[in-house]
Formats: C-alpha cells, sequence, structure tokens
C-alpha cells in the first residue's frame, strides 16, 4: 500500500511538473493578494509560478500584501515584463567590491535609484523591475518558449536576457497560458446600426457607415459634426469652384469674340470675295496660301521687334519663321478704304500668278487681322538703297552690276505693265522697294500701293501714294498715278544708279536737293562727271554712262507723254548691256567679231527696217517675255 500511495504521488507530481513547463499551472491556484492580482508565470504557492524559475515565486503575507523575496512589496505585474513595487529606502548600498550593490539573478534584475539623501519621513520608494522568462532569446529558445503557440507572440527581454510574451493584436489576455484565460478573441463592443465589424488576421476592425464616426471609448458610432475647420474648407472649395466655372466661361465667351472679331476682319478684308474666286471655275492658276492669324503670330515670334525688317508708307515687314522652317518677309500692308477691297482681293490674286525671276514672290495673305497682312519670299541680301548708301554690304557696286540690276528691273516694269495678264502699275518704284538676292539679282517687291490698270485710265483716282523724291511731279496736278509715273520714279532709280546720291539729300545746294534737278542741269551744262559715283566712272565706259544718263534724264520729264514707255526703256538699256558684252567678246576673239561684223551688214541691206532701234527691241522683247 506504501508502495502505491508513493507512486501515486510521484504521477500527481509529474504531471504537475508538466503541466507547469507547458504553460498550465494548477488549478485553485491563488489568483489575488489584497487588491493585488497574481497572474501566471508568478504564482504564491508550488505548481502555481513558472516550474524552471523558482524566483517567480510571490509571498501573501496575513495583511493580505503581496512581496517579492520578502521585502518589495508588489502592487503591479504586467504580462510585458514590468514588476512594480515599494522598496525600503537605504541610504548606502555597497557590495563586496565596494560599488553600487545590484540584485541579479538568472531570470531578473533590478536596481535600487543608488545613493538617497535628504528623504527624511520617508520609509519606501517606488521600484520597477524588468523580468523575463530563462536567459535565452526567442530565436534560440525556438517553439520551447512558454508562450501561447495559437493567440500569443515571443519577444526578446529588454533588459538584454530572456523572452517575454505578448498577445497578438485584436487579442487579450495572459500571453502564457494556453487556456481560457490565455489570448482570447474580440472584446465585447457596443453595436448600434450604424456600426459594422469585420474580422482580420489575428483581430478584427469596425467601420461605421456613410455620416458617421467610430467613438473608441464605448465603440460606438456618432453622427460626424461638422466644424468650423470643415465649414471653411468646403466655402474654399464652392468659392474656387466658382471661380474656375467664372474663368471658363469668360474664356469661352473671349473665345468665341475673338472668333467673331476674326470672322468679321475676313469679309472686311476681302476674304469671302477672294474665297469665291479661288474656288470659281476657269483656268486661271492661282498659287495662294490663306494664313491664320495664330500662324502669323506664331512665325514672327508675336510680331517682336527684332523682328522687324523695315518700314515704310505701305506698312511693316516682318521675317518671319513657318512651322517647315522656311523663312518669309510678313508685311502689314495698308488699305485705304472699304471701296479698295476688291482692287486689293485682284491685285493679291493676279501677284499670286506672277511668276517673274525678278519679282519677290507673293506666297499668301492673311485676312483675320484689322489689317491684312502679305506674305513674300524671304530675300537676304538687303535692298538697292542699302548698297548705295550704306556701308553695311561691303564693296560698293561696279559698274557692271549696276547696268545689270538697271535691266532687270526695267524688264520686270515693262512685264507688269506690258505682259502680265492684267497690267500692273507699281506707283511706289524706289531703291529701298528693289531687294537684291546672294547673287546680287534685282527683286522687285512691295506692291502694297500696286493698282491694277482699269480699261478706262480715267477713272485711276488715289490717294496719295508714292514717296518723296521718286513721286510723279504730274501726280500733283492730276491726282493720277499710271505706267509713266513708275517711269518718272525709274528714272530716279537710274539716276541714283550713276550718282551714288540719295534721290532727295538737303545738304545739296538748294536747286540741287532734288536729284532729278542735279542730274538734268549737269547734263544741260555739260559737266556730268560731278554727279557721276567716281567709283565706275572709267574710260571704258564713259558713252555707256552718257547713254545711261540720257535715258534717265528722257524718263524724269515733267509731262508724262513725253516719257518713254518701259518696254522702250528696257530695250535700250538692254542694247546697252548687249552692245557692252559683244565688245567686251571682240576684245577678246577680233576674228571672230570681224566674221560677225560682216553677217550684220549684209543683214542689215535685206531689211533696212531691222535698223536702229527695232532691231534692239526685238532683242529686249526676248528678256521681257522671258519672265512669264
Amino acid at each position: 500500500m506504501k508502495v502505491h500511495g508513493v507512486f501515486l504521488v510521484a504521477v500527481f507530481f509529474y504531471l504537475a511538473y508538466t503541466q507547469l513547463i507547458s504553460g498550465q499551472p494548477l488549478k485553485d491556484c491563488q489568483t489575488s493578494c489584497g487588491n493585488v492580482t497574481v497572474e501566471y508565470p508568478f504564482g504564491t504557492s508550488p505548481g502555481c509560478y513558472y516550474a524552471d524559475d523558482p524566483s517567480f515565486k510571490l509571498t501573501c503575507s496575513d495583511k493580505e500584501k503581496l512581496f517579492f523575496r520578502r521585502n518589495l512589496e508588489v502592487i503591479n505585474i504586467s504580462h510585458s515584463g514590468e514588476l512594480r513595487g515599494w522598496n525600503n529606502i537605504s541610504y548606502t548600498c555597497y557590495n563586496s567590491q565596494g560599488n553600487v550593490r545590484t540584485y541579479r539573478h538568472k531570470s531578473y534584475m533590478f536596481n535600487v535609484v543608488g545613493y538617497l539623501r535628504n528623504l527624511r519621513n520617508v520609509s519606501q520608494f517606488p521600484l520597477v523591475l524588468d523580468w523575463s522568462i530563462g536567459n535565452q532569446t526567442c530565436e534560440q529558445v525556438g517553439n520551447k518558449s512558454i508562450c501561447s503557440m495559437s493567440n500569443s507572440l515571443c519577444f526578446n527581454s529588454t533588459r538584454g536576457t530572456g523572452y517575454n510574451c505578448k498577445c497578438l493584436e485584436g487579442f487579450e489576455g495572459n500571453p502564457y497560458l494556453s487556456n481560457e484565460h490565455g489570448c482570447r478573441g474580440t472584446p465585447q463592443i457596443v453595436l448600434s446600426i450604424n456600426i459594422t465589424v469585420r474580422n482580420k488576421d489575428g483581430g478584427f476592425y469596425c467601420k461605421c457607415k456613410s455620416g458617421y464616426r467610430l467613438d473608441t471609448t464605448n465603440m460606438s458610432c456618432k453622427r460626424k459634426d461638422f466644424g468650423w475647420a470643415t465649414i471653411l474648407l468646403g466655402t474654399t472649395i464652392g468659392f474656387l469652384s466658382i471661380l474656375l466655372v467664372v474663368s471658363c466661361v469668360q474664356q469661352r465667351m473671349k473665345h468665341r469674340k475673338t472668333a467673331e472679331l476674326r470672322q468679321k476682319f475676313f469679309q472686311q478684308n476681302g476674304g469671302g470675295m477672294l474665297m469665291q474666286r479661288l474656288s470659281g471655275g476657269g483656268t486661271s492658276n492661282y498659287n495662294i496660301r490663306i494664313f491664320t492669324e495664330e500662324g502669323i503670330k506664331e512665325a514672327t515670334n508675336g510680331y517682336e521687334e527684332s523682328r522687324i525688317l523695315g518700314q515704310g508708307g505701305q506698312g511693316t515687314v516682318y521675317k518671319g519663321i513657318l512651322p517647315d522652317n522656311s523663312i518669309v518677309a510678313i508685311k502689314k500692308a495698308r488699305l485705304g478704304d472699304n471701296s479698295q477691297v476688291e482692287q486689293f482681293i485682284n491685285e493679291v490674286l493676279v501677284l499670286s500668278q506672277i511668276n517673274h525671276r525678278n519679282v519677290v514672290k507673293l506666297l499668301g495673305c492673311c485676312l483675320e487681322t484689322e489689317v491684312p497682312l502679305l506674305v513674300y519670299e524671304f530675300i537676304n541680301s538687303g535692298t538697292l538703297s542699302d548698297h548705295l548708301h550704306s556701308s553695311l554690304f561691303g564693296p560698293s557696286l561696279t559698274w557692271e552690276h549696276r547696268l545689270r540690276i538697271a535691266v532687270e528691273i526695267a524688264g520686270t516694269l515693262a512685264y507688269l505693265h506690258s505682259s502680265a495678264s492684267i497690267p500692273i502699275v507699281h506707283r511706289d518704284v524706289k531703291t529701298a522697294n528693289i531687294l537684291l538676292d546672294k547673287n546680287l539679282t534685282a527683286k522687285v517687291a512691295d506692291f502694297g500701293a500696286s493698282r491694277l490698270i482699269p480699261m478706262d485710265k480715267e477713272q485711276l483716282t488715289t490717294m496719295v501714294q508714292g514717296t518723296l523724291g521718286y513721286l510723279d511731279p504730274e501726280y500733283y496736278n492730276t491726282g493720277l498715278l499710271n505706267e509713266k509715273s513708275d517711269v518718272y520714279s525709274f528714272g530716279v532709280v537710274l539716276m541714283e544708279l550713276l550718282s551714288g546720291q540719295k534721290a532727295l539729300c538737303f545738304e545739296r545746294p538748294q536747286q540741287s536737293k532734288h536729284l532729278v534737278n542735279y542730274v538734268a542741269s549737269a547734263m544741260k551744262e555739260n559737266r556730268l562727271h560731278e554727279v557721276i559715283d567716281v567709283k565706275v566712272m572709267t574710260e571704258d565706259n564713259n558713252r555707256e554712262i552718257k547713254e545711261v544718263a540720257r535715258i534717265a534724264v528722257e524718263c524724269t520729264r515733267l509731262m508724262g507723254e513725253e516719257r518713254p514707255k518701259m518696254k522702250e526703256v528696257a530695250a535700250e538699256l538692254e542694247g546697252l548691256r548687249v552692245a557692252k558684252a559683244k565688245h567686251q567678246w571682240s576684245d577678246q576673239y577680233p576674228e571672230e567679231t570681224e566674221h560677225l561684223v560682216g553677217v550684220q551688214i549684209i543683214s542689215a541691206q535685206v531689211d533696212s527696217s531691222s535698223i536702229g532701234y527695232d532691231s534692239i527691241k526685238n532683242v529686249a522683247r526676248l528678256h521681257i517675255e522671258a519672265g512669264r
């Protein structure tokens, strides 16, 4: 019987030990002492505290006070590894080495705050101890820890040795127990019709319906209250929204007003008439492009001042760069009044068909602006005026250059007067309107003042046009500008080519301020050499210069009917140039020249009508007609 009884007792203690090390204390263990809760791994009796370490044993006195190691009164135990209590005050505590004494154990440690003074009438002092399980980390102990396997988590102690346990998020209870007192599920909450509780891994979360907020104090949903911040935010958002809507409406109205204004200008400048002509039937091959205002603004960089190429009586010319990187000249033309619109459109259409090598080509126009814009090809070597009167273009033009330029200008004007599909009067011929390309080829430009010649020339009345110094004096008496007006202006250009001086110069004597009077009086008094540019006067070209001067004087006669026609002028100048070329060729090839002279004598005997001016005219005609 004794043996049997001993065996039962041994079995009981074995089961108890097994239960303790697996995180299950014995039943009927004391759970409180006074007002302090006693929880595993701490306990007051064998089988109720952690079996591997008796340091977790606590003592409950008769006065229902809980003590750790007899003299430390326990007031609270935390699962996270803290023990709070009251400790008797000691002024000095030294260990055997003479240092401040430190109580140590393999499973707990506490320090005394050191040398305490001036604490009168105080017998105890609060103290916090850090405690942990064992002396191994979570990694070292592995799955042998006493933490609950399902709902608790092992973490290394903050004091450097051992480990502690804690419940997973969403669970509460004793993480060192695996029974019903261990880490439990969702806490009790107050439910309402406005709250929704949803599970998640390791816990739960609560969500209130729209318009409600979660009050965590009692886990209930309350209606949201809109404070001043919310009101201010709502007001600001509303104001900004109204401002945005108003801005959008204004932009739309501005865009609509701009579009209406562009359409108004387009019709006012003859856009409808132009489109009708372009879309009409017939064999005319109009080659003109209609530009938009946005395209012109982009090409001129908003009419930037640095893009201005020149300004004159007929408008301002800008340098423009099209999207394909081609360079053009964009001119703001000037119209007299609305009655001129039909003639302007006719000119645009006619000029768009002109394909003459010595006329600046009109590429297109823009009619969406208050002032019509004309787009021309860009000539990059300046004007004839620049080359004659400015030092910016290097050496002066030679006589050969000047004679060739005179022939090209004359041939162009003759073509416009006589050979174009509809005759055109330029009305503003001057050296500033003659452009030169990189080869010094003349390009007649600026047709802003040009007008088509009507069938009844007596109807060609106009407002003041032209430039002082080049303007036909007959215009002041008749108020008419016709093809003979271009002849007069060209005569002035010839005089500039001969003299290298400006058409109107107030530094010359009173009767010679106008270049026409200056050259005419020099011719009459046989002192032409005084007015001729010394840079071009040589013994070889003396006769040619006199002939050109004679032609210039004839072109600038007071009465228009006494002036030659442009095709006659072009023929004479071309004849001088051909004769000069023959002379130069004969000097280089004398034998061939003698043979050609014999042939010309025989030809002259056969047809005497070809002698003189008419034979020259036939040569010039080929040059003029070649422009089409």
